[in-house]
């Protein structure tokens, strides 16, 4: 179909991209993942197609995650997998569309510009970015453009984003990167240290769906795990509790923890005052994971809420800021940040 370029709106995560189309919403969910022949180098899929390979591939087929931490790791795979989604999206057009991405808020200016020449290279006319933080907190629905405070927990699939936002732009920001893969990472470990168990990227994220916590469940909750033994090499299954996967989430939802109260230090007092009137808001397919807004409550006694949609808010916001494209710079990230580096 041959149309004018619409403008578009790219959730560029680790895990997944989502892409939002002006008018019709977001119209395509799909995971981070390329799959290319290495012997001529040819693109055979992207997306859930590539997925379903990962882990799974002979040895002439390679699927790989071209987004590693947040960030891009391998740019011409990022390139051709940006170029086949807004195709999927866009199909033919005379006009190349005005594309906003979303990025970590602590992406270096290097990483900033690899996002932009990759968007432009894969049939972008200008590239616009706007930061992970500021893109949840439209899409959770608060009005950011108020005097007023806002705690935004963004945790993704590479990087964790906690912001607080008033006036439209960011105040204190934190983006680490310990998020959903390094949640699967230390569920690998634990079962390789507890069962002696040799368990996929794709099983742990199995069980961090179903049986994952990080706050103690009024009722206890099992997987059967299937993964090769370490002692003997050959397949096994082992039952495992939601109490086990706890344990196993302790070190990084530490982390997390830590970032969340070092960027409550350095908010402006009124803020905080504002932040424990308006609760913190999580978003995110890690804020998914069952008891985190409990145990944000726990730590910092804030009211915590997980957004309605939290693994396409992101996209919603960035979504909504297609219609200030007029106001924004194409190719920076809003000013205060900007200030923030330069100061």
């Amino acid at each position: 179909m041959c149309s004018l370029a619409k403008d578009i709106g790219i959730d560029l995560g680790t895990a997944s991209v989502l892409v939002y189309v002006k008018g019709k919403g977001v119209v395509l969910n799909e995971p981070s993942v390329v799959a290319i022949n290495k012997d001529d180098g040819r693109l055979l899929s992207v997306g859930a197609d590539a997925q379903a390979m990962l882990g799974r591939t002979p040895g002439n087929i390679v699927a790989i995650r071209p987004l590693r931490e947040g960030v891009i790791s391998d740019y011409d795979m990022t390139e051709r997998m940006l170029r086949e989604f807004i195709h999927k999206v866009a199909g033919v057009s005379f006009f190349k569309p005005r594309v906003i991405i979303c990025v970590p808020s602590g992406i270096t200016e290097v990483e900033e510009r690899a996002v932009i020449d990759a968007g432009i290279q894969a049939g972008a006319r200008k590239v616009y970015l706007i930061e992970e933080p500021v893109a949840a907190a439209i899409g959770a629905g608060i009005d950011i453009t108020q005097p007023d405070g806002h705690m935004v927990v963004d945790i993704g699939g590479g990087t964790a984003d906690i912001a607080v936002i008033s006036l439209s732009g960011v105040v204190e920001s934190a983006s680490i990167k310990i998020a959903g893969d390094q949640l699967n990472e230390a569920v690998v470990k634990y079962m390789r240290r507890k069962h002696n168990l040799l368990v996929g990227e794709r099983t742990a994220e199995e069980m961090k769906k179903q049986i994952g916590c990080v706050f103690p469940k009024d009722e206890e909750e099992t997987m059967d795990v299937k993964g090769r033994c370490l002692l003997t090499g050959l397949p096994k299954v082992v039952t495992v509790s939601s109490t086990e996967m706890m344990d196993a989430f302790e070190e990084p939802v530490e982390r997390i923890m830590e970032a969340i109260h070092s960027v409550l230090e350095r908010t402006p007092p009124e803020l905080v005052a504002d932040i424990s009137t308006n609760g913190i808001m999580m978003t995110g397919g890690g804020s998914l994971v069952q008891g985190f807004d409990k145990l944000i409550e726990s730590h910092t006694g804030i009211e915590t809420h997980v957004a309605d949609d939290a693994i396409s808010c992101v996209a919603y916001g960035t979504g909504a800021s297609l219609d200030n494209l007029a106001n924004m710079q194409d190719g920076t990230i809003n000013l205060s940040r900007r200030r923030q580096l330069n100061a």
